[in-house]
This record gives structure tokens, sequence and C-alpha cells, in this order.
């Protein structure tokens, strides 16, 4: 369901029924005569509707985590906040953008709409720019020819499933996170889609490499061995983007989360 889109709609239909008490009907009544129902409850709701959609359009937007594939910076449960103007502000509904502001950088964690469906929104984390050459062969990322640096981390233990993944911590950038990297499953099955710009990207039993368009960015989840990402369907173009996830506002499992990540 498109959030935005009813929010807009209810926005509009209360705005109508604000509009034709404050103008017309108001006018028309007795003094001290009630307003009719619809229309006092139309218009007391469009104020808050007004607040609610102008927040989550320009400003901050919640989101909840839905898979593993940002384990272990992200948990499923996570209720996250999404900054709405930091890649530019663009009109609700329509995503597109009229004011730029500053552009994904490598590391951000970003929410975008899934490109295969844009319906559906996702998180990943950004790892190639437009036209960065982008390599994830026998499980090593490579940017322009260059080894992203990791190293080692204590074993990450599972809360849900007791088991533990192997964990590292890796720079993209200015930003140090921690990846989870499985010794025991393959390097690359490619169950591929057939996306936009296929032709940019090769791949082989051993990984991937993409050279990554103008307008588009390459990402991928720090789950990796679970996360189905531009290695399997493709580059994330511009207009998709929703924004720069930021904060942990709760997590009905570990209360501890909230006010976590950044």
């Amino acid at each position: 369901m498109n959030f935005a889109l009813v929010l807009f709609l209810l926005l509009v239909a209360t705005a109508i029924l604000w509009g034709i008490d404050h103008f017309y009907a108001k006018k028309r009544r007795s003094p001290g005569a009630p307003s009719p129902w619809w229309v006092e409850y139309g218009a007391s709701f469009f104020p808050v509707i007004l607040i609610v959609f102008g927040l989550r359009s320009f400003i901050v937007e919640p989101f909840k985590i839905p898979s593993g594939s940002m384990i272990p910076t992200l948990l499923v449960g996570d209720f996250i906040l999404v900054n709405k103007w930091t890649y530019g502000i663009r009109l609700p509904v329509i995503n597109k953008k009229i004011v730029e502001v500053n552009s994904p950088k490598r590391g951000d964690v970003m929410v975008f709409r899934y490109p295969a469906d844009p319906s559906m929104d996702y998180i990943k984390r950004v790892v190639g720019l437009p036209g960065d050459r982008i390599e994830y062969i026998d499980k090593r990322l490579r940017i322009n020819g260059e080894a992203v640096p990791i190293a080692p981390q204590d074993d990450y233990l599972h809360p849900d499933r007791l088991y533990y993944s192997p964990r590292f911590l890796e720079k993209l950038g200015a930003v140090e996170h921690s990846v989870l990297i499985e010794r025991d499953v393959p390097p690359f099955v490619p169950q591929v889609l057939d996306y936009p710009r296929r032709e940019n990207c090769t791949y082989t039993t051993a990984g991937v490499r993409c050279t990554v368009p103008e307008g588009h960015y390459f990402v991928m989840g720090d789950n990796r061995d679970a996360s189905s990402d531009s290695r399997v369907w493709g580059f994330v173009p511009d207009e998709n983007i929703v924004g720069r996830a930021f904060f942990i506002w709760f997590n009905f499992n570990d209360m501890k989360r909230i006010g976590g990540f950044h």
C-alpha cells in the first residue's frame, strides 16, 4: 500500500471539508448552530493530517526493518527514522527532486524504492557511487581496484537462532561498520534478475564486477550472504531514493537498542 498516497488523499479530503466549513457553511448557519458531524470531524482532522504529512514528506519518516539483510547494524523489528531531506527535497507521492542538497556517500544506510517493484521500500548500505567500478570477488569488496579495508571482530551471535556468524569491521569512506560474511556459503550464486543496465555487470562463480551508471548507486546488505541487493537486482536510480536512515527509535524485543545506530 502506498501510504504517502493515502495520506495525501486524506489531506485533500479534509482540506476540502475544512474549506467548505470555513468559507461557506459557517456563514450560512444560524449563530450558535453546530456544524454537521462530517464537516466538524473532517475540519478538525485537517491540521493534524497536514502536520503529519509535512513531517513525513519533508523531515523524517518512520520505517520498520522487515528482514535480516542489514544484521548486525539493524535487526528485524527495529523501528527507525529516515532523514527525508539529506539527499534533497522531493515532492511527496511522485518523489521528484525539486531542491538539491547532498548526494549519497559510501557507507550511508539508505532507504529507497525497490527498482523491480517501486511499491516496496528497501534498506541497504551504499557501496558504489556513479562511475565506480565495484568488484565483489571471493567475498572481498573492491572499489575502483582498491580493496575495502576489513578487520576480524568477535563472532556475532544471532539472538533469534542462537548460532554464530563471522563478523568483520569494514571501512567504506569515513564510515566503519560491521558486516557478516559466512565461511561456508559460496561466493556468489548467480540467480540474478534481468534488470536495466545489466550489461554493466559481469558474473562468474567467484562473484560479480559492475560499473555503476551515472545517476545510479550500488548497494549491499551488511549481512552479505543473506541479502538480496545490487548483486541480484541491479542499481538504484536516484529517483528511487527515499532518504538516509539514522536512528532506532523503538524495538519491542530489545529496549536497549533505542537511540542506537546514527
